[in-house]
């Protein structure tokens, strides 16, 4: 989309559809200029219909009306912001998500857009331009009607009308860029997930990452089995054993060109990347397994992360370290009562084989540890049981280290995306106790996603270390928003947040402060760090 700024008369701007947000109230009494100027033109009738139909403004309402040439536009959307002292801008998002996909419908090519009066317009202008640009997105490059289909697929122009009193300035200048590019690398990795399991292998993950990096002037390594067993990573390579794919050892890096900076110890992102997960030997039941192209998830937000860093550029590096496989099953798949050693050295029991993810994550945070970073995030969809506790919107955040947690959650606030912080508590861990091994991979029933983050903290010694189980949101079951249903490209934005507010909180500390003393890599680790 080509977005430009304009003041003045929201009704007298180029767009075939007027879209004006309201907050409840503002229909009958403090009427924003937007709202009275096309009122005024459509002679009263608008705020006529809006009544008539019960519209006051509510979050998820919405009210369309045919101007019948009395404006530039052909249509008026108002949509609802609920209580304006309960305003968030990921209401706002969410408001022009569902604006965009009107647009789609009506099959317009241009659009105008009040930006509301809010504490931040900045804020408000990133929170409209993603909520466009994320509601516009469509995956149906396999269906033949959309190849056919003729006329604009989504709006091309798009003026953003600033509220009364407010110019454009170089901090919505920079948020309306933010927002773009943040927007594209998150339905760069939503068509990543959507992707079918037979065109998105582990060498095309990796093909993926190579083309992306070298667009965005970033670092990649990759390696292939023979690299794997080089750096001794047992767990994945039994996970991996079943496939004849072969799987992809993947590191990506950004480095600050200031020298100072490129000192300091980087940020870790790890991602899940099973590019189809059947279970293995545990055969997962077929309803079950449908949607098990979006087990590389986590994978496919750090990676698309990677390039909004790659152009916010933080004053220290950032590595992303993704181990992708497939887990199925075969003659040589590994088995219930295999013991498989760690790249960490420790043992682990397996006693199901469709708890693999949290295999490969454990011998990549230990790979990842191991470049002694400050912190390390990893996401990943990792159980149903996280779905289970908190349903298909909200990501469960993992974590013993309270800075590093609060950090995250902080970051996914002013991304819009909602998270909710399970405990990593020990009384769990009897669970993991296995007769023959140091731990075994699966253990009951209960309390399943904190198993799963026990296992994984196993192999992060003392690095501060948050776990994200996007299990639920990476897969929206229903039109919602800016989310089609599909692939939502949850993580991008709290990963790019994070990384901001960790840019900002050390743009004004020496490098010597911040490297004196980097956070250990896992402990009993036996390797060097190689990529």
């Amino acid at each position: 989309m080509n977005f430009t700024f304009v003041t003045g008369d929201a009704t007298l701007a180029n767009g075939e559809l007027l879209v004006i947000p309201l907050f409840e109230g503002e229909l009958s009494e403090g009427a924003p200029v937007s709202l009275a100027s096309a009122d005024r033109a459509l002679e009263g009738r608008l705020r006529g219909a809006a009544t008539q139909e019960g519209f006051k403004g509510k979050a998820d309402q919405s009210l369309m009306m045919h101007t019948l040439g009395r404006t530039t536009a052909g249509r008026v959307l108002l949509l609802g912001l609920g209580h304006r002292a309960r305003f968030q801008p990921e209401t706002l998002r969410l408001a022009l998500g569902r604006a965009a996909k009107a647009a789609q419908r009506l099959k317009v090519a241009s659009v105008a857009v009040a930006i509301p009066a809010t504490p931040s317009s900045a804020d408000a202008v990133r929170a409209v331009v993603e909520g466009l640009e994320l509601g516009a997105y469509r995956f149906d490059k396999y269906k033949s009607s959309a190849r056919e289909e003729k006329g604009a697929q989504k709006p091309v122009k798009v003026a953003l009308v600033l509220p009364e009193g407010t110019e454009k300035s170089r901090d919505v200048e920079d948020a309306l860029a933010l927002a773009k590019t943040v927007s594209e690398a998150t339905n760069w990795a939503r068509d990543l997930v959507n992707e079918p399991p037979n065109a998105v292998t582990p060498a095309v993950l990796a093909e993926a990452a190579r083309k992306s990096a070298r667009e965005h002037g970033l670092k990649i390594t990759i390696g292939g089995k023979r690299e794997i067993e080089k750096l001794d990573m047992g767990m994945f390579l039994g996970v991996a054993a079943g496939s004849t794919e072969e799987p992809r050892l993947i590191h990506v890096v950004y480095t600050p060109k200031n020298a100072r900076d490129a000192k300091r110890p980087p940020l870790a992102l790890v991602g899940k990347a099973i590019t189809f997960d059947s279970g293995g030997l545990s055969l997962k039941p077929t309803e079950g397994m449908v949607e098990m192209k979006t087990d590389m998830a986590g994978s496919a937000a750090v990676l698309g992360a990677m390039q909004v860093i790659a152009a916010v550029k933080p004053p220290f590096p950032v590595h992303a370290f993704i181990g992708a496989c497939e887990n199925m099953p075969a003659g040589n798949a590994y088995k219930p009562g295999d013991i498989l050693t760690s790249r960490l050295g420790k043992t682990v029991e397996i006693t199901n084989t469709d708890a693999e993810g949290r295999l490969v994550l454990g011998d990549i945070l230990t790979w990842a540890c191991e470049h002694q970073p400050s912190a390390v995030i990893d996401l990943a969809t990792l159980t149903g049981a996280c779905i289970v506790a908190l349903g298909n919107y909200i990501v469960g955040a993992f974590g013993d280290h309270d800075g590093a947690v609060n950090e995250v959650l902080q970051a996914a606030r002013t991304a819009g995306e909602d998270m909710w912080r399970l405990p990593v508590s020990e009384l769990q861990k009897d669970a993991l106790r296995s007769e023959v091994a140091d731990m075994k991979n699966s253990g009951e029933r209960w309390g399943g996603s904190i198993n799963a983050a026990l296992f994984l903290k196993e192999f992060v010694g003392e690095t501060p270390w948050v776990h994200l189980d996007i299990a639920g949101p990476s897969n929206s079951p229903k039109e919602r928003g800016y989310n089609a249903k599909g692939a939502t490209g949850v993580g991008v934005r709290t990963l790019v947040e994070w990384v901001r507010l960790r840019a900002q909180n050390q743009a004004t500390e020496p490098a010597e402060a911040s490297s004196a003393k980097p956070a250990r890599a896992a402990r009993g680790s036996r390797k060097s760090a190689k990529s």
